[in-house]
């Protein structure tokens, strides 16, 4: 008997697979040959969709991105004047875009590392670098000032998102496993004989929150303070 024709595969099933197989094994785990033995066809088959594994993380990253919202809350686009209120609807809106990046990133396990594996130059990334130019232009900032400015704000949100993620893994970690003895630790005796650090110590109550939305607002807020000042 001869076998069926082939079923065709939709450019989404392929990525929702990978995205199952992120969440289910990590970031190594994915790969052509892994997606294609998920969906039970040959590697050969998917090499058409996606003829490298850079290709189809690229196409994940453009999948993860499109869910991304990057339009303003309703009151809170710039409007088309010079003033107090322009200023304070950018800062609203990229307050927005950044917040509902945080909550992409650490919403999807693995989403973070997928970001990082690739240039952010697609049609979806794209999207997110042109909202943030017009709010930035909108301002008053020069464009070439405001590709600066965008940069620096992914670069501090995928930074603290990064370091963010660290701590819940330490935490997780922690949660599950007993606590090795100092004497198991290479260095111990080093770290032991070290001075108090009595600033880190005062200050432990704010590290505490370093995790939580209010720090990360906190950031995203200082860090306009000096970007939207040059306007």
């Amino acid at each position: 008997m001869r076998p069926g024709p082939r079923r065709s595969l939709t450019h989404a099933e392929i990525l929702e697979a990978a995205f199952d197989l992120l969440e289910a094994k990590g970031f190594a785990a994915v790969s052509v040959r892994g997606v294609a033995g998920s969906l039970g066809i040959t590697p050969t088959a998917l090499y058409t969709y996606y003829p490298s594994k850079r290709a189809l993380l690229r196409g994940m990253i453009e999948h993860l991105l499109a869910r991304l919202e990057v339009s303003a809350a309703e009151g809170d686009k710039p409007v088309e004047v010079a003033g107090a209120s322009t200023v304070d609807g950018v800062r609203a809106r990229l307050v927005h875009v950044a917040l509902a990046l945080r909550e992409l990133l650490t919403g999807h396990a693995g989403a973070l590392e997928l970001i990082m594996s690739g240039p952010l130059d697609g049609p979806n990334a794209m999207r997110l670098n042109e909202a943030l130019l017009e709010s930035f232009t909108a301002s008053g900032l020069a464009l070439d000032d405001a590709a600066r400015a965008a940069h620096a704000l992914q670069a501090y949100a995928l930074g603290s998102i990064a370091l963010e993620s660290a701590e819940v893994d330490v935490e997780a970690d922690a949660a599950t496993s007993e606590p090795p003895l100092m004497t198991d630790v290479p260095g111990a005796a080093l770290w032991t004989d070290l001075a108090r650090f009595p600033l880190s110590e005062q200050s432990a109550a704010v590290a505490a929150q370093r995790s939580s939305t209010a720090q990360f607002v906190w950031g995203v807020e200082r860090l306009l303070d000096g970007l939207l000042a040059r306007g």
